[in-house]
């Protein structure tokens, strides 16, 4: 293994842990699962808690967590999100403002529970609101308080995607649309859903990509630190 002050990362060979990140971007390098070896994510989790930062594995399946567990005491496990982490209790600056993170059916929670825990992870207040779909969207309007009073909200939504433009027409929040791979046949794998999210008509949404929770709790924890600073 080569290290160096002066070089920013760790570098082992097979993966180069960016060590400095939790400088630039308000938080450590979160370390994405599929595709790594259990010994790799072992080895880059044991370096970023080396450093006393805190740890987040995305997309991790429940058989590696329950390996890692045995060498990384304290490591917890969201079943839903496939999330693992641990957290230092290291001082922050507290971010101003609740992120409500709004399903449109229960097919898609798991999608908006990646978000919500990301968001929790790195320091924030998520609420949560699912199973209120446009197919019964007065579920979502005896709701308006939690609408009102949250400063970003992340849209979760499969089949044609349509909840994001409507709650952002109703909201004066920013709205983070993610579109899910639930949905019959003609969506495609979640295309259908992304589609009328990148082309809705009300303005001040941001799309990620489909399944993409972790990358909507990111971007809103990061808009609620700019909010604070």
């Amino acid at each position: 293994m080569i290290m160096g002050k002066d070089k920013g990362f760790c570098d082992f060979g097979f993966a180069k842990v960016d060590t400095g990140r939790h400088l630039r971007r308000g938080f450590p390098e979160v370390v994405y699962c599929p595709g790594k070896e259990t010994e790799h994510i072992k080895s880059i989790a044991g370096e970023i808690l080396r450093r006393k930062q805190d740890l987040l594995l995305t997309r991790l399946e429940e058989p590696v967590y329950l390996a890692l567990k045995k060498c990384l005491p304290g490591l917890r496990y969201n079943r839903a999100a496939k999330l693992a982490y641990l957290t230092r209790g290291l001082k922050r600056r507290p971010a101003k403002g609740t992120v409500l993170v709004i399903s449109a059916g229960t097919a898609d929670i798991p999608v908006a529970e990646e978000a919500a825990v990301t968001l929790e992870v790195m320091g924030n207040r998520a609420e949560r609101l699912y199973d209120v779909g446009v197919a019964g969207v007065h579920r979502l309007f005896r709701n308006a308080g939690l609408l009102r009073k949250a400063a970003v909200i992340i849209v979760v939504a499969g089949m044609e995607g349509a909840l994001s433009s409507l709650v952002s027409g109703i909201v004066a929040c920013p709205v983070i649309a993610v579109p899910t791979s639930c949905g019959y046949g003609a969506s495609f794998g979640g295309l259908s859903a992304l589609l009328t999210m990148l082309n809705g008509c009300s303005p001040g949404v941001t799309v990620v990509n489909i399944d993409n929770g972790f990358g909507a709790g990111y971007f809103a924890s990061r808009v609620l630190a700019k909010r604070s600073s």
